[in-house]
């Protein structure tokens, strides 16, 4: 550990780590997840807490481990991030991250065996991921199968489930829409990167194909995770509060993807890439409110959280 690092057990270094967590994506998982809660049909008010804590920070641990492999990048793109700053160790995040990330396995394994397979091959997909964000098709694709497992994971809290038959049942389906949304989200991200991504020879979609093919990229994600969300409405049945999150989700989406299409500067595409965030929030709690109209209000204080975070977040420009 160098002279200019923070000691492992500082105040310094629990800050530094919150904020190569990214918080305000932790809603991204943790939207996630409640959508593979919510379909467990009568679900222990214990349990469900159990699983939610480990799903919500399962983003944070995962993004830190990330972070880093990709210094090279990052300190061309995110200059103010503690690891490319160097106040924080590889070691020391890697050593927290790999720590969190097998906690949220262990809680999750405890409530159901079964969740300990795909919480192991999640940690194996983030360990991969860098090599394949170097790749125009390998990146969003890879990233965003880690997220879709969290609904996954979050429906086999119940011990009693067994998958069932059919290719296009509701659950299947809302899982798309989290692998979808994520896709976009991804896709989206690589924009404000665009410039540190060519220079240190990451071939992300944006720097092998242009502008304005990685916005239809975007386009067709997007489009295709609204609708996938209004197909899982009509099977399980929508209420006014699922129709109310839906309706801000689709014009989220609208709106942050006309963005893109409007601009050609990296600098302007943080607002358009935080709609597309919030618009996959609201995807997922449309779907939870769907299932659980009960929980409608804790999902509205749940988003509110999310936009506090938001502004909270220590450089607007980053998402």
């Amino acid at each position: 550990m160098s002279a200019s690092t923070l000691p492992f057990w500082s105040l310094g270094f629990a800050r530094a780590y919150v904020v190569t967590m990214r918080p305000y994506l932790l809603f991204v998982s943790g939207a996630a997840g409640l959508v593979g809660l919510s379909f467990i049909p009568d679900p222990a008010l214990g349990r469900v807490l159990l699983a939610f804590v480990p799903l919500f920070l399962s983003y944070g641990f995962g993004q830190a481990l990330t972070d880093c492999f990709q210094t090279d990048t990052d300190s061309l793109s995110a200059p103010y991030r503690p690891l490319v700053r160097g106040i924080v160790s590889r070691r020391q995040i890697l050593t927290v991250s790999m720590v969190g990330l097998t906690a949220v396995v262990l809680v999750l394994g405890y409530l159901n065996p079964v969740i300990l397979a795909f919480g192991v091959v999640a940690v194996v997909g983030l360990l991969t991921y860098t090599y394949l964000k170097r790749t125009w098709w390998g990146g969003p694709p890879w990233n965003a199968w880690i997220v879709a497992i969290l609904p996954i994971m979050g429906r086999f809290v119940d011990r009693g489930y067994r998958p069932g038959a059919p290719a296009l049942s509701a659950f299947a389906l809302a899982v798309l829409v989290v692998f979808l949304g994520y896709v976009n989200f991804v896709v989206m991200g690589y924009f404000k990167d665009i410039s540190a991504d060519r220079k240190t020879g990451y071939r992300t979609f944006p720097v092998v194909f242009g502008w304005r093919p990685a916005a239809i990229y975007g386009d067709v994600t997007a489009a295709l995770s609204a609708a996938l969300t209004a197909w899982v409405l009509t099977l399980v049945g929508a209420n006014v509060w699922s129709v109310i999150m839906f309706v801000a989700a689709l014009a989220l989406y609208v709106h942050a993807q006309a963005a893109m299409h409007r601009t050609r500067d990296e600098r302007e595409t943080g607002g358009p890439i935080a709609n597309g965030v919030r618009a996959l929030v609201l995807c997922c709690l449309a779907i939870t409110a769907a299932n659980k109209v009960e929980w409608a209000p804790l999902l509205v204080v749940f988003y509110v959280f999310l936009e506090l975070a938001l502004r909270l977040r220590p450089e607007r420009g980053q998402v």
